[in-house]
């Protein structure tokens, strides 16, 4: 008997070479001068052009001589006898073309950051330049200088005037503590500091006043603040058990305490108070869920999850992890538009690559690297482990013990390039978590949604939500007080190395052929 369907594994797994390559070409157009990456891409473009032109060639000679070597029986296959080598060609030929297209792509962002730089020096007085833009990030709070100083801030700002000229780019402004929000329009004035091709920012403005609010920001920018700060006020009401709620629902973490991060860090639960793709999971699957039990069909249960997942974008503001977790489900919405729902692997590999056309200052982001790396052992390494376990386990318990082994398996390495340490208990930290993490988060955007409107109820729903934000930070510091609890690592390269390794034995290990369940 022949097998005449595609193996689905080999097909996701297609796009791998694609996504190196585009990874690749980010980390190096992000150091190129605009017109070299033009050039380097250039080159790889008809590089691809060659190879496809080559293996029309090839294609042709081979359908000319085809009936002498074909294999007729009933039920047989037809394939051709270079399909193996005309796969591993349309693989490098995918991969020069997408790395062509992100030396393009970056070359038009890296002129665009250039275009601040030009208008500093064309207007800088006495190292003084005043810049006009929207406030893209939050206030992030900074150490303060020494014991008693001034409270100080770090704001990023999307410029587009420098000293009166024109222009597109980014700029970090360190100043006095402010309160702008995402989304106001602002005038700076400050000492420039410009930073290397490699930071996404073009400089540093060093302020000594605060951002002077010209206007405030877009409608959705302001109900965004609103319902943020909502359930940051709900949960500060309730008490200490609630610090994690908004962390958990939207990602404010400001406002937790020093020792719970900690306890977190320790206990390999940091990644909870960060938005990623559970949000998006939870509340599109939440949607759908209720369209699909009122029999509503596919446009409608697609054009739910396409306003819950932009709505809640817009909640929890761009991150890159967020701006990941967000790509990856608009992928899976076209897939179920089309009727063809994208498998995982093919679905991250499309948001990695799309990210890195639009974004490639995001491959050197650790965030973003811990998102892809996270996501990927979800989807490729966590289904077989659930697979050679569930014999013994059952399904429901080997899949919550596969997550966070294979979360840990893919992250570690690159918690190192960070500079932590080894979370010794962080599986079973997580599978202890992981019953009052749901119910966290849906309950903190609950709170988030109804303060406004139904103070009661985001009350009632806020509490509620405590009671399981109670749980994860009580296995926090339990975890955290653990003889062990972070094991010391090697800093640097050869750290990271060494645990690569480490994590790619323990991973053989844990799919070695046996009978299932062992």
């Amino acid at each position: 008997m022949t097998a005449t369907g595609p193996v689905p594994d080999l097909v996701d797994l297609r796009l791998v070479p694609a996504v190196l390559a585009a990874w690749s070409g980010a980390l190096v157009v992000v150091a190129l001068p605009p017109v070299a990456a033009v050039v380097a891409g250039a080159v790889l473009g008809v590089t691809a052009g060659g190879l496809v032109a080559a293996g029309a060639g090839r294609r042709a000679g081979a359908t000319a001589g085809r009936g002498r070597r074909r294999h007729v029986a009933a039920g047989g296959d037809w394939r051709g006898l270079g399909a193996a080598p005309a796969a591993r060609r349309g693989s490098a030929v995918l991969a020069l073309a997408v790395a062509a297209a992100v030396l393009v792509a970056g070359a038009a962002h890296g002129a665009s950051r250039a275009s601040v730089v030009r208008g500093v020096a064309a207007a800088d007085v006495a190292g003084t330049v005043r810049f006009e833009g929207r406030v893209a990030q939050e206030p992030a709070p900074l150490p303060p200088a020494w014991p008693g100083a001034p409270e100080r801030s770090r704001v990023l700002v999307a410029v587009d005037r420098a000293g009166g000229q024109p222009v597109s780019g980014q700029v970090v402004v360190l100043g006095p503590e402010t309160a702008v929000a995402v989304g106001d329009r602002v005038t700076v004035t400050g000492a420039w500091r410009p930073l290397p091709g490699t930071e996404r920012a073009a400089g540093l403005v060093l302020a000594d006043e605060v951002p002077r609010v010209r206007s405030a920001g877009r409608p959705w920018d302001g109900l965004s603040a609103r319902l943020r700060d909502g359930v940051e006020a709900r949960a500060a009401a309730v008490g200490p058990a609630a610090a994690l709620l908004p962390g958990l629902a939207v990602g404010r973490t400001a406002r937790l305490d020093p020792g719970l991060r900690a306890d977190l860090r320790t206990a390999g639960l940091t990644h909870l108070t960060a938005v990623s793709g559970a949000h998006f999971t939870l509340v599109t699957a939440l949607l759908v869920l209720l369209v699909t039990l009122a029999r509503g069909p596919r446009g409608v249960r697609v054009a739910a999850a396409v306003v819950g997942g932009a709505a809640l974008l817009l909640l929890v503001h761009a991150s890159p992890s967020v701006v990941r977790a967000a790509a990856m489900g608009a992928v899976g919405v076209a897939g179920l538009a089309t009727g063809r729902p994208a498998r995982a692997p093919a679905a991250l590999a499309t948001a990695c690559v799309g990210l890195l056309l639009a974004d490639p200052w995001l491959a050197r982001d650790v965030g973003m690297a811990l998102s892809a790396a996270a996501t990927a052992a979800l989807v490729l390494l966590a289904p077989p482990l659930v697979d050679r376990w569930e014999g013994r386990l059952g399904r429901g318990a080997a899949a919550v013990l596969a997550v966070p082994v294979a979360a840990q398996l893919a992250c570690g390495p690159l918690v190192v390039v960070v500079g932590g340490g080894v979370a010794t208990y962080g599986v079973p930290a997580n599978v202890v978590a992981a019953p009052a993490v749901a119910p966290a988060t849906v309950l903190g955007l609950l709170t988030a949604l109804l303060d406004p409107v139904a103070p009661g109820a985001a009350a009632v729903t806020a509490h509620a939500g405590a009671a399981a934000t109670w749980w994860i930070a009580a296995v926090a510091r339990t975890v955290a007080r653990l003889p062990g609890a972070e094991l010391p690592w090697l800093p640097g390269p050869a750290g990271v190395a060494v645990l690569l390794v480490a994590s790619a034995a323990a991973a053989a290990l844990l799919l070695r052929p046996g009978r299932p369940g062992r």
